[in-house]
């Protein structure tokens, strides 16, 4: 049997406001292709469909028009979990449909699935031909061998419906949390035959696992890590969903792999090279598996153009990056003119974040820890941000009111005996103090 292992489609999800629709219809133009050209018989989605649980409507049809897609008219199989993003009973409303084109759809961790009963095996079709709660096998009409798939979608304390400790301790919650997942797999895999293949999915994070800041946490009564010992004994590979970076999970007796997400969905992922994962199994044997990288969506790359604007508009003429998501950090001597960011951004539409990088303001906070009076930075770091203008009285006296409140509303001549190394302010805190004083005045 072949099988295809993809997660966190996040279908719907943008970046910094920026659609990313077209990508997601060529990811799914992409599957499609692989699965034929592969000969795949079975495909495990591991969570997060969607990237909402109230998704737009394109991404549910483009998701609808997946499954129709993939299933083949019911030759080829598909089970799709939840994950933390998608709402269960959205995701399983259309299972009555589904399950008579081979697909099987599962919301909640202790939903009990039933066996198809309008489905005869021998006909061509995908049968699910007994089911349970968290578990199903399936007879699929291109291997002689039934699959048989433990299933476990997010399982956080509120979806389970439990209390697992009464305890606020972490180390306590999440012991008890791994042990709760290990009983769930344990009584789900207890179905699983040496004359089948046997298969977990879930959507959760095993401890070891390797974060992106692009898994945002979108929980109720929140799920911890688990251990690897805690996935289903018995199974020949679990697909897991939940964390956006490919990877194998280290310390497991049978293959435990993340497929990652088809597309980068934050910064802090420039560089993965995204993928899908074929597994070729039959009983009683270890499987193989075989990663089959992604090219349909574009790619997250960082810019630091520390030469200034000229270096920018050099690489933008030259083409560099022409089909990727930049994140433009520039280094400049006075703040960015509305009119340069908008010629930026009129060459390079995918230009999504341009953040001005202030050399004289890294001498600026060293000469705070000298002594200059604090008042008299703010005015220079002001001055800086705004191409020379002087700051309001007011707005100085905000800013000195956010140091010591005792010290707002007055006038910024009795701020000089401020000494700012007696105020011992990191480096961070004292921009972050800037910052909100700027945005006072905004208000």
């Amino acid at each position: 049997m072949r099988i295809l292992h993809t997660s966190d489609w996040h279908l719907g999800r943008t970046l910094e406001g920026r659609s990313r629709i077209q990508e997601q219809v060529k990811f799914i133009d992409e599957l499609c292709e692989i699965v034929v050209e592969e000969a795949v018989d079975l495909v495990l989605i591991a969570g997060d469909i969607f990237d909402t649980v109230n998704p737009p409507a394109i991404a549910e049809e483009l998701f609808y028009d997946a499954l129709n897609r993939l299933s083949n008219e019911g030759r080829r199989g598909i089970v799709a979990i939840a994950g933390n993003h998608d709402n269960p009973e959205r995701l399983c409303a259309s299972s009555p449909l589904a399950v008579r084109h081979g697909i099987t759809l599962y919301g909640l961790p202790k939903q009990i699935l039933t066996p198809s009963l309008l489905v005869q095996p021998n006909q061509g079709r995908v049968v699910r031909v007994a089911a349970g709660l968290g578990w199903a096998e399936l007879h699929i009409p291109s291997c002689p061998d039934p699959a048989i798939v433990a299933m476990l979608p997010y399982p956080s304390e509120s979806r389970l419906n439990e209390v697992l400790s009464e305890s606020l301790d972490e180390e306590i919650l999440r012991q008890e949390y791994s042990k709760r997942v290990q009983q769930l797999f344990n009584s789900f895999g207890q179905y699983f035959r040496p004359d089948a293949i046997n298969l977990g999915v879930s959507h959760l994070f095993v401890r070891g696992g390797m974060k992106s800041e692009s898994e945002r946490p979108i929980e109720l009564g929140g799920a911890p890590t688990v251990e690897a010992e805690a996935m289903p004994f018995g199974a020949q590979y679990v697909a897991l969903g939940h964390l956006h970076r490919a990877q194998a999970v280290k310390g497991a007796v049978a293959p435990i792999r993340y497929s990652g997400s088809p597309l980068a969905y934050s910064f802090s992922e420039s560089g993965y090279a995204k993928s899908v994962i074929l597994v070729e199994a039959q009983p009683r044997q270890a499987v193989e598996t075989r990663e089959i990288f992604l090219s349909s969506g574009y790619p997250l790359v960082k810019w630091q153009a520390k030469e200034g604007l000229a270096q920018v508009q050099h690489w933008i003429d030259a083409g560099k990056d022409l089909h990727a998501w930049i994140d433009l950090e520039v280094n400049v001597a006075n703040a960015l003119h509305p009119q340069d960011i908008h010629s930026l951004r009129q060459q390079r539409e995918r230009l999504v974040n341009i953040r001005p990088i202030f050399p004289e303001t890294e001498q600026i906070v060293a000469e705070a820890r000298s002594k200059m009076p604090i008042h008299e930075l703010f005015r220079k770091f002001y001055q800086d941000r705004t191409g020379g203008a002087e700051p309001e009285e007011e707005l100085i006296s905000l800013f000195l009111s956010l140091i010591d409140p005792s010290k707002g509303g007055g006038s910024c001549a009795g701020s000089a005996a401020i000494d700012p190394l007696e105020q011992d302010y990191p480096e961070s805190e004292f921009r972050s103090l800037m910052d909100r004083a700027e945005e006072g005045e905004t208000a």
